[in-house]
């Protein structure tokens, strides 16, 4: 049995997002053998992002300032790639490919989870292409059932403004083998399709 401080740690560890009990008292115990400074240094940097994050008030990214970096940098301001979460925009900046601007909507719609249109920051991505400047919006919201409905209501009411609207393709991972696709990731690689 742990000790009290030992299971508190365990505890507190396993309400975090995809760490189940095993790998809370495994963290646990790595915490417990690291050096003091190393685990100071830890959880000052969780004590820093909680006390000086915040939202861009442009993109929504996440940021110590008013405006983000990437807002902030000489990018291509005609085209905002709109993502779910922060998380979703590391990703793209890390292929090094897209150099435009983010919309970052912190969710995605589902309506049985009581996230409506208003919920997130979408009225904010219609008046940024309303502002002018932007000739295409690019959707990147996860392949999934919300955030496929997410991507079809914002391409509703963006297009009446009058621009290019486009969809991330998605499909078969490198690597992966055609026989072992679901059939809705193979038609899905099928329509994103592009000449060679």
């Amino acid at each position: 049995m742990n000790s009290g401080i030992v299971e508190n740690l365990i505890n507190e560890l396993s309400r975090l997002p995809g760490i189940g009990r095993k790998t809370a008292q495994r963290l646990s115990f790595f915490i417990i053998g690291m050096p003091k400074e190393d685990a100071v240094s830890i959880a000052n940097a969780i004590i820093a992002i909680k006390e000086n994050a915040r939202f861009c008030r442009n993109c929504f990214n996440i940021t110590e300032d008013e405006t983000c970096s990437i807002c902030l940098a000489s990018r291509d301001k005609s085209k905002i790639c709109v993502v779910e979460e922060p998380s979703n925009l590391i990703v793209i900046e890390r292929t090094g490919i897209y150099k435009g601007l983010y919309h970052v909507l912190l969710g995605a719609l589902s309506p049985i989870d009581g996230i409506t249109p208003e919920r997130l920051k979408i009225n904010e991505l219609v008046q940024r292409v309303k502002n002018g400047g932007v000739s295409e919006v690019i959707i990147a919201t996860n392949p999934n059932t919300k955030g496929e409905t997410t991507a079809q209501y914002i391409s509703q009411i963006l297009k009446p403004l009058g621009i290019k609207i486009t969809r991330i393709a998605y499909g078969l991972p490198i690597g992966g083998d055609i026989e072992f696709a679901d059939e809705v990731t193979l038609s899905k690689s099928l329509e994103g399709r592009k000449e060679m």
